[in-house]
Formats: C-alpha cells, sequence, structure tokens
C-alpha cells in the first residue's frame, strides 16, 4: 500500500508533544487524555492487513450521520495507543455498534450517560493479552485500555458525539473513557458465550453492550451456589433501576460472575440457562415499588404487565435470553451486574483478520 491510497486530510503541526496535544485538545478529538498523533506511517500499520482499500467504508453512524471508513477507524485507534494486532477486535466492535438494534446515537447521546462495554471471547484474548482475570474491570492491561478507548474515540469522533453537544450525558461514567475485557473462560465451568452462540471454540467474537453502572456484589458467607445467585438477584430488585420501566423496549442485564461463585453454582447443579430462568423469574418488582417515581413516567410496559394491580411483578427483562451472563475476575468472591440501557441491545460480532 502506498501513501495515495489514505484519504484523510494531511495536516501540518510543529513538532513538539505539547504542541501536538494542545492541537488535537484545540480540534476537540480528544478524551481529555493525551493521544498518539495519527502520522501516515502509524495510519498505515495499523490498517495492516485491511489496507488494500482504506476508504472501504463499514456504513453510516448516527447521529452525524458519516461514513465510517477503514482509515477513519485505524486513525482513532493509532490516537487511543492500539497496536496493529488489536485493530480486528477494534474493528469488530465498531462493527457490532453499528448494527441498528444497537442503537448507537440513542444510548451514548442519552442524558443517562451509557458506557459501551466490549466483552471479548476466544483464543484472541489471550494472544493479545486481554485480561479476563484479576482487575479485569480496571487499570494495567494494554490491551484492554486501548482496544476500549479506541471504540470510545470512534463514537466521539465520527459518530460526533461529544460532551456537552450531541452527548447529554447527565453525568457519564468512567468506564466511558475505556471498558474493555475478556471472558475468564480458562476458570469458567460453563462454555465460553462465542460457543453459546454457535461459533466454533477457535473462533473469537466480541459482544457490545451499552451500561449505567456497575453494581459489585460480594457473597463471602453462603457456600451453596443456589443461595449466592439469591444474593446477586437480591441486589438486582432496587428502587430507581430504569430496566424495570423499560422491558417493553427490550431491556437486557449482564451478569459477570468471578469463577469462586461460578464454580460454586456449577457445583450445586446450575447451568447459565438456569441462571439466567432464575433471574427472570426472581428479580422482580411490585408496580407498587415502581409506581410514580424514578422513570415511571416514561414506562415502556408491555401489554401482560397490569399496571392496575399494585402486586403486579415486573420481570428485570422481558424474558430469560435477555439477561447474559459471562465468567469474569480472579480469586475472591466478588461478582457484579451491570445495569444496561433500556433502548439498546447486547450485539455480538465474529473477529476476522481480513474483510
Amino acid at each position: 500500500m502506498n501513501q495515495s491510497t489514505l484519504k484523510s486530510r494531511r495536516i501540518d503541526v510543529a513538532d513538539s508533544f505539547d504542541k501536538i496535544q494542545d492541537y488535537y485538545e484545540e480540534q476537540g478529538w480528544t478524551d481529555g487524555l493525551p493521544v498518539v498523533p495519527a502520522t501516515e506511517d502509524l495510519v498505515q500499520k495499523m490498517l495492516g492487513a485491511f489496507g488494500e482499500d482504506p476508504a472501504h467504508s463499514l456504513g453510516i453512524i448516527q447521529p452525524r450521520n458519516a461514513q465510517v471508513t477503514l482509515e477513519k477507524v485505524a486513525v482513532n485507534a493509532v490516537m487511543a495507543g492500539c497496536r496493529p494486532e488489536h485493530f480486528p477486535v477494534v474493528l469488530a466492535a465498531v462493527r457490532a455498534i453499528m448494527q441498528p438494534a444497537f442503537n448507537v446515537a440513542g444510548c451514548q447521546a442519552t442524558t443517562g450517560g451509557a458506557a459501551p462495554v466490549i466483552i471479548v471471547n476466544g483464543p484472541i484474548a489471550k494472544e493479545l493479552g486481554i485480561n479476563g482475570d484479576s482487575g479485569c474491570f480496571g487499570p494495567g492491561y494494554r490491551a484492554n485500555a486501548v482496544i476500549g478507548r479506541a471504540l470510545r474515540l470512534v463514537i466521539r469522533n465520527i459518530a460526533g458525539l461529544i460532551p456537552g453537544d450531541m452527548d447529554k450525558a447527565t453525568l457519564s461514567l468512567p468506564g466511558r473513557y475505556t471498558f474493555c475485557f475478556a471472558e475468564n473462560e480458562e476458570r469458567s465451568p460453563w462454555e465460553p458465550r462465542h460457543v453459546e452462540r454457535g461459533l466454533d471454540p477457535s473462533a473469537s467474537m466480541v459482544s457490545i453492550t451499552a451500561v449505567r453502572a456497575i453494581y459489585p456484589i460480594m457473597e463471602s458467607t453462603v457456600p451453596d451456589g443456589r443461595a449466592v445467585l439469591h444474593t446477586l438477584v437480591e441486589s438486582i430488585k432496587t428502587v430507581g433501576f430504569a430496566n424495570y420501566y423499560q422491558i417493553g423496549t427490550g431491556a437486557q442485564i449482564t451478569l459477570i460472575i468471578c469463577p469462586e461463585h461460578a464454580a460454586e453454582m456449577h457445583q450445586a447443579g446450575l447451568s447459565k440457562d438456569d441462571i439466567r430462568c432464575y433471574v427472570f423469574e426472581n428479580a422482580r418488582m411490585p408496580i407498587s415499588r415502581l409506581r410514580d417515581i424514578a422513570h415511571w413516567g416514561n414506562r415502556n410496559l408491555p401489554d401482560w404487565i397490569d399496571e392496575d394491580n399494585p402486586d403486579t411483578l415486573v420481570p428485570v427483562a422481558p424474558q430469560a435470553d435477555d439477561i447474559e451472563v459471562f465468567v469474569a475476575g480472579g480469586d475472591g468472591r466478588h461478582s457484579a451486574w451491570l445495569a444496561g440501557w433500556g433502548v439498546t441491545r447486547v450485539m455480538t460480532q465474529e473477529i476476522t483478520l481480513t474483510l
């Protein structure tokens, strides 16, 4: 590939780290952290096997109605600090958020301030060092940090979702800097999610969800897996959680079960499907606790919910399959649930090394 195949305009900036950073900031292209300058050489290296046609479009992204080209994604991946080997994961994540059901404009522009979360399955997670073990939600792993950051820069710079402009988040989330981790397949007693979805174990996949918060659950007392699951479910039944008002639009919830809790649940005879069904049947709130507070004025409930009966129980998701289950984290009996944004769906995309 020669330089003439790149389509983006060239900008001359003084050869000074400070001036380059100031320029990016003045243009509104950063997330507030320093970026790697997107030079022609680095963008070409980032494109790698995808560089035959850098102007190839993945489609239109909302709300700016902008063309998402391979080159534009590569520019943002360079800025985020990605290595070329990270680029196929970034591309898969971008393709996932561009699926209409993810509703990128809605979940990223809303005052609720949802953060996109990338969860990686398959051999590529280990190959790239994407952490799914101890501290997987936090810092310390380049692949986690830069892949998640690249997706957010794409959302900011190509989709046009800039805070205070089209991004109207009231508070936002730290996860909007970056949020990427892998399922801890080595310590999971169940088959990984990409295999659940029908892919070969040798394949790799990203799952993308948009979440409003992380709710950590510590259960270090009860020894039985069913009792652990009960604790997790009781924590979900909380006033102010928008899911209970939005199951008519397909609200979902993602459970992150730590390896120790997963082993206990498995020992108790529970499969991932059993967990989904238990949560669906038991994580329910009565209409009397939901009425006239929180998101009641904007509720979207299906017809089978009898709003006139104060004892009607509203589930946390429309059906059991809308409850996602992953195993992640390291030692310690700390699990979590991620509060989904009710007008987005969890999307998946296989990771490929070429178009």
